[in-house]
């Protein structure tokens, strides 16, 4: 793709994301279209946004469990910049209208204390790096109409991402096992996913040392401070206006998440 390409297909994602008017998928548009260039695109949309104000806070994992990756057809996740416009506390409502078509996904979040810098970490790196973890939601959202997605169009819109919520109960990974950890995720008080962490790349744990040293042969670090969602332990349950969900994640905790 050209760089004037690159920049055009961002600037739409970004338009999209600000007007909640979806796009057509990149791949049924842009014949050849490239994992690198998916992610050029979602560079621009995210310049875009920086300069609109927002920052930089961490990272989120997608496409983390076997079936997805089937489903789109790769072999390895896929990863977006988290900002500070997409955080929400706990207990905070999540307003559905300004949204496209956003589904919910139950995970683990990582707040690091020290930086990653890969080639070469470890998931006993980043359990040495890591300050706490968490339970958490994170409220994906497409630009692309109707979610109709092939792994270049997702990586494009930043990984699907919308918003996310982290919960109040922090612990160390090292108190832990989380590929044991089981999670039971609620909607509307019904059980609607059982799950643990082995179903991240066999931990969540692994899946951030996945980021570290995919970032790390771009020559990024992972910062201290940043947060990492880990990547989905839940189907994706789509939401709106009146849902709440509940997760439990065993040894860690409650959160809950309503949408207005």
């Amino acid at each position: 793709m050209t760089p004037e390409s690159i920049l055009a297909h961002g600037d739409e994602l970004y338009e999209s994301l600000l007007s909640r008017v979806p796009v057509e998928p990149l791949t049924n548009r842009v014949p050849g279209i490239t994992i690198d260039d998916a992610y050029r695109i979602q560079l621009r949309m995210i310049e875009r946004r920086l300069a609109a104000g927002e920052s930089v806070i961490g990272k989120k994992i997608g496409v983390t469990s076997q079936v997805v990756m089937d489903m789109l057809g790769v072999n390895q996740p896929d990863f977006g910049q988290l900002l500070s416009g997409m955080v929400f506390n706990e207990g905070e409502p999540i307003d559905t209208a300004k949204m496209i078509a956003p589904k919910a996904e139950a995970e683990v979040a990582f707040i690091l204390a020290r930086d990653l810098t890969g080639p070469g970490v470890t998931a006993a790196d980043v359990l040495r790096a890591t300050d706490c973890v968490m339970p958490c939601f994170e409220i994906v959202d497409s630009r692309i109409r109707d979610w109709k997605i092939k792994i270049q169009d997702t990586v494009a819109d930043n990984a699907s991402c919308g918003v996310f919520t982290l919960g109040g109960t922090r612990r160390s990974p090292r108190q832990l096992d989380l590929a044991l950890a089981g999670m039971v995720l609620e909607k509307n008080g019904e059980i609607v996913s059982t799950s643990c962490g082995a179903a991240v790349q066999g931990s969540p744990v692994n899946a951030v040392a996945w980021l570290a040293n995919t970032l790390g042969a771009l020559g990024i670090s992972l910062k201290a401070g940043d947060v990492i969602l880990s990547g989905s332990q839940s189907p994706l349950v789509p939401v709106k206006a009146g849902d709440s969900l509940h997760a439990s994640v065993g040894g860690l905790g409650n959160t809950s998440v309503r949408f207005i």
